[in-house]
């Protein structure tokens, strides 16, 4: 099964790199069906403190039925997140992956766009909590039950507060695609 890792120019990479890590133990160590694809809306996305990193797909390539879930690592705004992850092709995409029933996760501010794109009217999710909860303010200004949790899961989709989560949102997302047994292994054998 697929994972989509989508890139919004600005994101943090300690948001992203996560569930490249773990997936790739999970792939490599123990034979777990999953692979992470990442896309951006250009080849070279440069991210929060100016890292480029290289996509493998264009936005406009993607095609959500081929996906088991979706990514969304949150990002800066004075690097130019919330121009792509507010951006209607990305909009189109988290509703997409919702109306399939596919999974979608989120750290951090990554959650903001599915607020945005209305999937998470009336439901439960959570956002950056710190600078006197600015981000969750603007979260339940989308309809959303903000709840003051490190982790949330409603449904299908998984939110989180910051980038101390990451890690934590990518272990729940191995869980739901496989199992809770076969999490634990991964989890275990990376340290955590």
């Amino acid at each position: 099964m697929k994972i989509l890792l989508l890139l919004a120019k600005g994101f943090e990479l300690m948001e992203f790199s996560p569930f490249v890590d773990i997936m790739g133990w999970a792939r490599n160590d123990y034979g777990y069906e999953v692979e992470v694809v990442t896309c951006g809306f250009k080849k070279e996305v440069i991210s929060t403190f100016q890292v480029p990193v290289k996509v493998d797909l264009l936005l406009e390539e993607v095609e959500a039925e081929e996906y088991a879930a979706l990514v969304i690592p949150g990002g800066f705004e004075e690097f130019g997140f919330y121009e792509e992850a507010y951006h209607e092709n990305t909009l189109q995409l988290i509703r997409d992956f919702n109306n399939k029933d596919k999974l979608i996760a989120s750290v951090c501010v990554g959650a903001l766009p599915l607020g945005k794109s209305g999937i998470l009217k009336g439901r439960n999710a959570t956002t950056y909590h710190f600078k006197n909860g600015l981000r969750q303010a603007q979260l339940k200004e989308f309809g959303v039950k903000v709840i003051d949790e490190p982790i949330v899961v409603d449904k299908n989709i998984i939110t989180s507060y910051c980038p101390e989560t990451a890690p934590g949102v990518g272990f729940k997302l191995l869980e739901l695609l496989t199992s809770k047994e076969q999490m634990e292994i991964v989890k275990n054998a990376m340290g955590f």
